[in-house]
């Protein structure tokens, strides 16, 4: 664990995994779902690291976890996402940059999801953004602020974040004439989380077939558009 600074001058802690490339690696901001700062999310950093990233976990949370789902309910609704974008996630971009990346990237799952579509268009230093299956009220969508390319995974059976509206996020996008890449699972929602089936929630259904096609994309995007 690591503490960096936000641009208005407090401080977050956060999860940190380097690659053994060391320091100068491309770097990516992980955004958790909404259960936490949990060891899911962190094991997508150490995936992220074992593939040549440095990979940065921001605690939104402040310390806080949720293990049910009306916990989780509550700390997203208390979290101020516009204040999480443009301090929390911005503050560790720069710090990866500041500290030895030339490129940095924004991935989040869910909550992280919706939090990376908004951080697209309010973190200038992003070079890139990964979305997975989440997006926020489309009338906070800025299309016209997101400058770097975007690819975005969503679920065809998605309980939390319709399918239309990735239908209208699209539209904003194609309207603004943003490089993205959005691609569709034939899945439920948090299909790349392993422990979403064991969660006993039937609007959860890990997939591993969508989550391993997801992340090949995912890694294949990275490389072409991250190297240094």
């Amino acid at each position: 664990m690591i503490n960096f600074e936000r641009p208005d001058g407090k401080t977050v802690e956060a999860y940190l995994v380097e690659p053994s490339n060391g320091s100068n690696a491309p770097g990516v901001v992980v955004i958790q779902e909404w259960w936490g700062l949990d060891q899911e999310i962190k094991d997508v950093a150490d995936r992220l690291a074992k593939a040549g990233y440095r990979a940065l976990v921001p605690d939104l949370y402040r310390g806080k976890l949720a293990l049910e789902t009306h916990e989780a309910e509550h700390l997203m609704n208390d979290l101020n996402f516009a204040d999480a974008a443009s301090q929390d996630i911005r503050g560790a971009v720069q710090y990866l940059k500041a500290s030895g990346s030339a490129r940095v990237a924004i991935t989040g799952f869910c909550m992280g999801g919706a939090l990376t579509v908004l951080a697209a268009g309010l973190v200038p230093e992003c070079d890139r953004t990964v979305v997975w299956y989440g997006y926020p009220p489309l009338e906070y969508v800025d299309a016209s602020a997101i400058k770097k390319p975007m690819l975005a995974h969503w679920a065809l059976h998605d309980d939390f974040f319709n399918i239309a509206g990735v239908d209208q996020l699209e539209e904003k996008m194609k309207l603004a004439h943003v490089d993205y890449d959005f691609q569709r699972y034939d899945a439920k929602h948090a299909f790349a989380n392993p422990k979403s089936s064991t969660r006993n929630l039937p609007p959860l259904e890990y997939n591993s077939e969508a989550a391993n096609l997801a992340w090949d994309r995912s890694i294949d995007f990275l490389k072409t558009n991250l190297s240094n």
